[in-house]
Protein backbone atom coordinates (compact mmCIF):
# COMPACT_ATOMS: atom_id res chain seq x y z
CA UNK A 1 0.00 0.00 0.00
CA UNK A 2 1.61 3.22 -1.20
CA UNK A 3 1.49 6.80 0.05
CA UNK A 4 1.51 9.27 -2.85
CA UNK A 5 1.91 13.03 -2.59
CA UNK A 6 0.30 15.00 -5.40
CA UNK A 7 1.36 18.63 -5.81
CA UNK A 8 0.09 21.24 -8.22
CA UNK A 9 2.60 24.06 -8.72
CA UNK A 10 0.73 26.79 -10.55
CA UNK A 11 2.93 29.86 -10.00
CA UNK A 12 6.62 30.70 -9.78
CA UNK A 13 6.30 31.36 -6.04
CA UNK A 14 5.09 27.83 -5.33
CA UNK A 15 7.56 24.98 -5.17
CA UNK A 16 7.28 21.22 -5.13
CA UNK A 17 9.90 21.04 -2.40
CA UNK A 18 7.85 23.32 -0.15
CA UNK A 19 4.79 21.09 -0.45
CA UNK A 20 6.87 17.95 0.04
CA UNK A 21 8.62 19.38 3.10
CA UNK A 22 5.29 20.29 4.70
CA UNK A 23 3.94 16.79 4.08
CA UNK A 24 7.00 15.12 5.55
CA UNK A 25 6.98 17.49 8.54
CA UNK A 26 3.37 16.43 9.15
CA UNK A 27 4.56 12.84 9.49
CA UNK A 28 3.87 11.39 6.04
CA UNK A 29 6.35 8.84 4.68
CA UNK A 30 6.05 9.24 0.94
CA UNK A 31 6.55 6.42 -1.53
CA UNK A 32 5.89 8.53 -4.62
CA UNK A 33 5.69 12.25 -5.40
CA UNK A 34 3.81 13.49 -8.47
CA UNK A 35 3.59 17.14 -9.48
CA UNK A 36 2.07 19.15 -12.30
CA UNK A 37 3.72 22.49 -12.97
CA UNK A 38 2.21 25.64 -14.41
CA UNK A 39 -1.35 24.33 -14.67
CA UNK A 40 -4.56 26.05 -13.64
CA UNK A 41 -6.70 24.32 -11.08
CA UNK A 42 -9.74 26.14 -12.44
CA UNK A 43 -9.60 25.40 -16.15
CA UNK A 44 -7.64 22.12 -16.23
CA UNK A 45 -9.22 19.02 -14.71
CA UNK A 46 -7.02 16.65 -12.75
CA UNK A 47 -7.49 13.89 -15.33
CA UNK A 48 -6.29 16.27 -18.07
CA UNK A 49 -2.92 16.98 -16.38
CA UNK A 50 0.00 14.65 -17.15
CA UNK A 51 0.73 13.66 -13.54
CA UNK A 52 -2.95 13.84 -12.67
CA UNK A 53 -3.58 11.10 -15.23
CA UNK A 54 -0.85 9.05 -13.60
CA UNK A 55 -2.69 9.28 -10.30
CA UNK A 56 -5.74 7.62 -11.80
CA UNK A 57 -3.54 4.84 -13.21
CA UNK A 58 -1.42 4.41 -10.07
CA UNK A 59 -3.77 4.54 -7.08
CA UNK A 60 -5.23 1.27 -5.81
CA UNK A 61 -7.43 0.25 -2.89
CA UNK A 62 -5.61 0.85 0.37
CA UNK A 63 -3.30 3.53 -1.04
CA UNK A 64 -3.15 6.98 0.51
CA UNK A 65 -3.26 10.18 -1.56
CA UNK A 66 -1.70 13.15 0.23
CA UNK A 67 -2.32 16.75 -0.85
CA UNK A 68 -1.45 19.99 0.91
CA UNK A 69 -5.12 20.94 0.66
CA UNK A 70 -7.98 20.07 -1.71
CA UNK A 71 -7.17 23.09 -3.90
CA UNK A 72 -4.07 21.19 -5.13
CA UNK A 73 -6.45 18.72 -6.77
CA UNK A 74 -8.23 21.64 -8.39
CA UNK A 75 -10.29 24.76 -7.92
CA UNK A 76 -13.30 23.63 -9.91
CA UNK A 77 -16.14 22.46 -7.65
CA UNK A 78 -17.50 19.75 -9.95
CA UNK A 79 -14.09 18.30 -10.79
CA UNK A 80 -12.80 18.21 -7.20
CA UNK A 81 -15.92 16.57 -5.79
CA UNK A 82 -15.99 14.03 -8.62
CA UNK A 83 -12.30 13.19 -8.18
CA UNK A 84 -12.47 12.70 -4.41
CA UNK A 85 -15.58 10.54 -4.62
CA UNK A 86 -14.08 8.46 -7.42
CA UNK A 87 -10.96 7.76 -5.37
CA UNK A 88 -13.08 6.91 -2.33
CA UNK A 89 -15.06 4.43 -4.43
CA UNK A 90 -11.75 2.82 -5.39
CA UNK A 91 -10.80 2.42 -1.73
CA UNK A 92 -8.19 5.20 -1.75
CA UNK A 93 -7.70 7.29 1.40
CA UNK A 94 -7.32 11.05 0.81
CA UNK A 95 -5.47 13.03 3.46
CA UNK A 96 -4.69 16.77 3.61
CA UNK A 97 -1.56 18.24 5.18
CA UNK A 98 -3.39 21.38 6.31
CA UNK A 99 -5.79 20.54 9.16
CA UNK A 100 -5.19 16.79 8.77
CA UNK A 101 -8.47 16.04 7.01
CA UNK A 102 -9.19 12.41 6.07
CA UNK A 103 -11.66 11.23 3.43
CA UNK A 104 -12.25 7.53 2.90
CA UNK A 105 -14.94 4.93 2.43
CA UNK A 106 -14.59 3.11 5.74
CA UNK A 107 -17.92 4.24 7.18
CA UNK A 108 -21.13 2.63 5.95
CA UNK A 109 -23.36 4.66 8.24
CA UNK A 110 -25.56 6.83 5.99
CA UNK A 111 -25.50 9.81 8.35
CA UNK A 112 -21.71 9.79 8.60
CA UNK A 113 -21.44 9.37 4.85
CA UNK A 114 -23.71 12.40 4.40
CA UNK A 115 -21.53 14.47 6.74
CA UNK A 116 -18.39 13.36 4.88
CA UNK A 117 -19.88 14.20 1.48
CA UNK A 118 -21.11 17.57 2.72
CA UNK A 119 -17.62 18.41 3.99
CA UNK A 120 -16.10 17.40 0.65
CA UNK A 121 -18.59 19.63 -1.14
CA UNK A 122 -17.92 22.53 1.22
CA UNK A 123 -14.14 22.34 0.82
CA UNK A 124 -14.40 22.04 -2.97
CA UNK A 125 -16.76 25.01 -3.10
CA UNK A 126 -14.41 27.03 -0.92
CA UNK A 127 -11.48 26.21 -3.21
CA UNK A 128 -13.38 27.54 -6.24
CA UNK A 129 -14.67 30.58 -4.35
CA UNK A 130 -11.13 31.38 -3.20
CA UNK A 131 -9.85 31.13 -6.78
CA UNK A 132 -12.54 33.53 -7.98
CA UNK A 133 -11.84 35.95 -5.12
CA UNK A 134 -8.12 35.79 -5.82
CA UNK A 135 -8.62 36.54 -9.49
CA UNK A 136 -10.80 39.54 -8.66
CA UNK A 137 -8.27 40.80 -6.11
CA UNK A 138 -5.47 40.40 -8.64
CA UNK A 139 -7.40 42.55 -11.12
CA UNK A 140 -7.90 45.15 -8.41
CA UNK A 141 -4.20 44.99 -7.56
CA UNK A 142 -3.16 45.54 -11.17
CA UNK A 143 -5.50 48.51 -11.47
CA UNK A 144 -4.16 49.88 -8.20
CA UNK A 145 -0.60 49.57 -9.50
CA UNK A 146 -1.50 51.31 -12.74
CA UNK A 147 -3.29 54.12 -10.91
CA UNK A 148 -0.20 54.77 -8.82
CA UNK A 149 2.10 54.80 -11.80
CA UNK A 150 4.46 52.11 -13.02
CA UNK A 151 7.36 53.56 -11.02
CA UNK A 152 5.61 53.23 -7.65
CA UNK A 153 5.62 49.81 -6.06
CA UNK A 154 6.06 50.40 -2.35
CA UNK A 155 7.69 47.85 -0.07
CA UNK A 156 8.13 44.36 -1.50
CA UNK A 157 5.72 41.90 0.17
CA UNK A 158 7.23 39.63 2.82
CA UNK A 159 5.14 36.70 1.57
CA UNK A 160 4.98 34.67 -1.64
CA UNK A 161 1.96 33.72 -3.72
CA UNK A 162 1.96 30.26 -2.14
CA UNK A 163 2.13 31.68 1.39
CA UNK A 164 -0.72 34.08 0.63
CA UNK A 165 -2.86 31.23 -0.68
CA UNK A 166 -2.10 29.14 2.40
CA UNK A 167 -3.09 32.00 4.71
CA UNK A 168 -6.32 32.59 2.81
CA UNK A 169 -7.16 28.87 2.77
CA UNK A 170 -6.53 28.42 6.48
CA UNK A 171 -8.43 31.58 7.38
CA UNK A 172 -11.31 30.27 5.28
CA UNK A 173 -11.27 27.09 7.35
CA UNK A 174 -11.46 29.07 10.58
CA UNK A 175 -7.86 28.49 11.66
CA UNK A 176 -6.37 30.77 14.30
CA UNK A 177 -3.48 33.14 13.65
CA UNK A 178 -0.83 31.21 15.61
CA UNK A 179 -1.13 27.88 13.71
CA UNK A 180 -1.28 29.81 10.42
CA UNK A 181 1.93 31.58 11.40
CA UNK A 182 3.62 28.24 12.15
CA UNK A 183 2.42 26.64 8.92
CA UNK A 184 3.44 29.54 6.67
CA UNK A 185 6.52 30.86 8.55
CA UNK A 186 4.98 34.34 8.41
CA UNK A 187 4.73 36.76 11.31
CA UNK A 188 1.40 37.18 13.05
CA UNK A 189 1.40 40.85 12.05
CA UNK A 190 1.68 39.90 8.37
CA UNK A 191 -1.20 37.45 8.69
CA UNK A 192 -3.36 40.04 10.43
CA UNK A 193 -2.68 42.47 7.56
CA UNK A 194 -3.69 39.84 5.00
CA UNK A 195 -6.80 38.99 7.00
CA UNK A 196 -7.83 42.64 7.44
CA UNK A 197 -7.28 43.68 3.83
CA UNK A 198 -6.94 40.73 1.39
CA UNK A 199 -7.34 43.03 -1.62
CA UNK A 200 -4.34 45.08 -0.53
CA UNK A 201 -2.33 41.89 0.01
CA UNK A 202 -3.12 40.79 -3.54
CA UNK A 203 -2.40 44.29 -4.83
CA UNK A 204 1.07 44.24 -3.28
CA UNK A 205 1.92 40.97 -5.05
CA UNK A 206 0.46 42.20 -8.34
CA UNK A 207 2.48 45.41 -8.09
CA UNK A 208 5.65 43.37 -7.80
CA UNK A 209 4.61 41.06 -10.61
CA UNK A 210 3.95 38.02 -8.41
Amino acid sequence: MATVLYARVSTADQTLQHQRTHAEAAGFRLDHVLADHGVSGVSTKLADRPEGRRLFDMLRAGDTLVVRWVDRLGRNYADVTDVIREFIRRGVIIRTVINGMVFDGTTKDPMLMAVRDALIAFMAAMAQAQAEATKEAQRAGIEHAKANGEGYRGRKPSYSREQLEMVQNMLGQGANIIPISKATSLSRQTIYRIKDDPAAAEAALATWGA
